[in-house]
C-alpha cells in the first residue's frame, strides 16, 4: 500500500513512473480523496491490477464455498451508500475504540447508525455498534457480506466484511492456549471464530490482569463505552444492549454443555440445581434428593420445570475464566447462575435481588418485564425480596423479548420476571456482583472499631452518662421538651461528629480487601503467567531421581505480582495468612480455613 500511496503521488506531479510491486501484507482500505477523473481511472486500474496479483496468490479452488462470496475492491465502493469502501476520506476512516464486536468487522457507518438510542423512561437501547475499519496489520482480506439473523431488524447503512485471509486454514491456536493451561481437560473446544474466542486470545496477550477485565467487560456492554455506563447508568437504570449477532456468546455455556454435566458430573438437586416452575401465580420447587441424574432433570424440564444451575463456573472451565476476569473490574466477587427455561412455561416468581444483575442470553427467546422499585427502601436494596404477585406490580419500566447475543442490565431492587412464548425455550446466563458492597456495609464495619479506639484515646467518651437521663430519654419521652433532653442529644451529635478522628478506614478498606480475596475465583493464568509461576520450574524426574530441585532464588531475583490484587498487605496479626480459593460462592466448597502463609507460598525453600 505505501508503494500505491507513493505512485498517487508521482501521478500529482505527472511523472508517473514504474516501481517496484509492493509486499502482500495489509488488508486496509486505500484513503482516496478526489482528484481528476483521468487520474483516478488511472489509480483504479492500478489498485485492481495489484488487487488481482495478490488474489492469484492465495485463490481457493472453483469448487470451494469461499470463491462464491469473495468481493473486489472495484465493487465495493459501488455497493455502499455514498461509495464509502475504497473512497473513504481519512476525516471518515476513524477507528473506533470498541474492540471486536461480533462475526465480522463493519465498514463506517453514518453518525445516526452510531447514536444510542433512549426510550422513554430512560432505557438504554445500544443498537449495532460504531462501525470501524480493518486493522491495518491484518492480512490481505476477501469482503465477505454476512446476512444477519432474521429475528430483529436494525437500521444501519453499514456493510458486514469479514477479516478472513484468502484461503484461510484452521486457527493455529487451541483452546486450551487461549484458555489457560488448566483447561485442556475441558472436553469442550469454542467455536474458532466466534466474537467469544476472539475477545479471550486478545486477553490472553494483555499483560495487565486489570487491563484484561477492563477489556472484557468493555466486549460484554459494547457498543456502550463503558465510562457512560458507569456514569449515567450503573446502579440507576435498566439497561438493554441488543445484537444482531446470535453467536456473540457461543461457546460460553450451552444446553449440550448442561446435558454433559448431569451426565459426568456429581450435580445434586437442591446443591447445584434446582427444578421450579410458576402456575398460577405461586412458585413451586419440585427438587428430589440426591443426584440430579438425567433422567430425573430431563423429566422434570419435560414437565414444565425450569432448570437453575447453581455456580456454574463450578462445572464449566469458560464460566470460570469469564467470571475470573470480569470480577477484578468490579472489585466485588463476581458469580453466576444458568436458567433453563422450556417453552410457553416461567420458572420464576417476580421478585427483586440484592445483587447488579448482568443477563446474557445464549440461546433461545424469552420475553422480560422489568419494574422500578415500588417505594424508596427498595431502591438498591439490601436483601432480596419474596415473591410478589401480579397485584404487586404497576407497569414495566421495560418489556422486551431477548434473543441470543443480548444484554440485560438491572440493578439491585428492580423487580423482574421473565417468562417464554412461542414454542421456543430460553437458556440464559445471569452474572451478579456487589452483594452487601455499599458505603453502609463499610460503615458498618468501621464505627464499632471507631468507638473502641475512641474510648481507648480520648476522655470524653470514657465519661459516665447523667444518673437521671432515663428519666427524659426513650420513646416515651420523644415529645418532651425537657432541656436536658435537648442537652443530651447535643452531647450524642458531638461524639459521633468526633469519631471520624478515630475511624480506622484503611484497616476497613484492607479487611474488605481480604474479604475479596477470600470470596473471589480463582485466578485463571495466562500462558506466559504459568510460565513464570511455580507450574513453570524446570523440576522433573530424570534417570531415576528428580533434577532441578530448588527455585533458585537469590537476593538479587528480582519478582513481581502475576496478578493484581491477589495479595494484600494487612496490619493485622503477627502471622501472614494464605487462603484457599473456592469455585463454589463464598468458598463454601470445599471449606478450607485461612493458614499461615508458608515459604513455600511464596516459591521459596523447593
Amino acid at each position: 500500500m505505501d508503494g500505491l500511496r507513493a505512485s498517487a503521488g508521482l501521478l500529482r506531479r505527472g511523472r508517473l513512473r514504474r516501481r517496484r510491486q509492493p509486499q502482500p501484507h495489509s488488508g486496509s482500505v486505500l484513503a482516496l480523496s478526489l482528484r481528476p477523473r483521468k487520474i483516478r481511472r488511472q489509480l483504479r486500474r492500478n489498485i485492481a491490477s495489484r488487487m488481482a496479483a495478490l488474489r492469484a496468490q492465495a485463490l481457493p479452488s472453483e469448487d470451494s464455498e469461499d470463491s462464491r462470496v469473495e468481493s473486489t475492491a472495484d465493487d465495493l465502493g459501488d455497493s455502499l451508500p455514498g461509495g464509502a469502501a475504497a473512497a473513504a476520506s481519512p476525516e471518515t476512516a476513524r477507528r473506533e475504540p470498541y474492540g471486536h464486536l461480533g462475526p465480522a468487522e463493519l465498514l463506517e457507518a453514518s453518525p445516526a447508525t452510531r447514536s444510542l438510542q433512549t426510550p422513554p423512561a430512560h432505557l438504554v437501547e445500544a443498537q449495532t455498534p460504531p462501525a470501524r475499519l480493518g486493522p491495518a496489520s491484518a492480512p490481505p482480506a476477501r469482503l465477505v457480506e454476512v446476512t444477519a439473523a432474521p429475528t430483529r431488524a436494525v437500521d444501519t447503512s453499514a456493510r458486514l466484511c469479514a477479516s478472513q485471509p484468502l484461503g484461510a486454514a484452521a486457527p493455529p491456536w487451541t483452546p486450551a492456549t487461549l484458555l489457560g493451561s488448566q483447561l485442556e481437560n475441558a472436553g469442550r473446544e469454542l467455536p474458532w471464530d466466534s466474537p467469544l474466542q476472539r475477545v479471550l486470545a486478545e486477553l490472553s496477550r494483555i499483560p495487565s490482569s486489570r487491563r484484561r477485565a477492563a477489556r472484557l467487560f468493555e466486549w460484554l456492554i459494547a457498543p456502550m463505552p463503558p465510562e457512560h455506563f458507569y456514569r449515567r447508568l450503573w446502579e440507576r437504570e435498566a439497561v438493554l444492549v441488543r445484537r444482531q449477532d446470535h453467536t456473540y456468546y457461543q461457546g460460553l455455556f450451552s444446553t449440550a454443555d448442561l446435558d454433559s454435566m448431569l451426565r459426568n458430573e456429581e450435580v445434586q438437586f437442591g446443591q447445584h440445581l434446582d427444578a421450579a416452575r410458576y402456575i398460577n401465580g405461586r412458585r413451586e420447587t419440585l427438587n428430589p434428593p440426591g443426584r440430579a441424574l438425567p433422567a430425573a432433570a430431563w423429566s422434570l424440564y419435560q414437565a414444565g420445570c425450569s432448570l437453575r444451575l447453581l455456580c456454574p463456573q463450578a462445572f464449566s472451565a469458560t464460566v470460570w475464566q469469564f467470571l475470573a476476569v470480569l470480577q477484578e473490574q468490579f472489585g466485588s466477587m463476581a458469580g453466576s447462575n444458568v436458567y433453563l427455561t422450556p417453552p410457553n412455561s416461567q420458572g420464576f416468581a417476580p421478585h427483586y435481588d440484592d445483587i447488579e444483575a448482568f443477563v446474557l442470553q445464549l440461546e433461545g427467546r424469552k420475553l422480560w418485564r422489568v419494574y422500578r422499585p415500588r417505594v424508596p427502601n427498595e431502591e438498591l436494596a439490601l436483601t432480596s425480596s419474596p415473591n410478589f404477585s401480579q397485584e404487586d406490580l404497576g407497569e414495566p419500566v421495560l418489556q422486551t423479548v431477548l434473543e441470543p447475543g443480548d444484554l440485560l442490565y438491572f440493578p439491585r431492587g428492580f423487580i423482574h420476571q421473565a417468562e417464554c412464548q412461542d414454542g421456543v425455550h430460553s437458556l440464559h446466563l445471569t452474572v451478579s456482583t456487589y452483594q452487601r458492597n455499599t458505603w453502609g456495609d463499610f460503615l458498618e464495619a468501621i464505627l464499632p472499631l471507631a468507638v473502641q479506639a475512641a474510648m481507648e484515646e480520648n476522655v470524653e467518651f470514657r465519661r459516665g452518662l447523667p444518673r437521671d437521663f432515663m428519666d427524659y430519654m426513650g420513646a416515651q419521652h420523644s415529645d418532651s421538651k425537657d432541656p436536658r433532653r435537648t442537652a443530651f442529644m447535643e452531647k450524642v451529635r458531638v461524639l459521633v461528629a468526633r469519631l471520624g478522628h478515630f475511624a480506622p478506614v484503611d484497616a476497613v478498606a484492607d479487611q474488605r480487601a481480604k474479604d475479596f480475596i477470600h470470596d473471589s475465583l480463582p485466578p485463571v493464568l495466562t500462558d506466559r503467567e504459568r510460565a513464570l509461576s511455580v507450574y513453570g520450574l524446570p523440576i522433573r524426574w530424570e534417570a531415576g531421581e528428580p533434577v532441578n530441585v530448588g527455585a533458585q532464588l537469590t537476593t538479587e531475583t528480582e519478582v513481581h505480582m502475576l496478578q493484581d490484587g491477589i495479595a494484600r498487605l494487612l496490619e493485622e496479626t503477627s502471622q501472614n495468612l494464605a487462603s484457599e480459593y473456592s469455585l463454589m460462592v463464598g468458598g463454601k466448597e470445599p471449606d478450607v480455613p485461612e493458614r499461615a502463609l508458608e515459604p513455600e507460598d511464596l516459591g521459596l525453600g523447593w
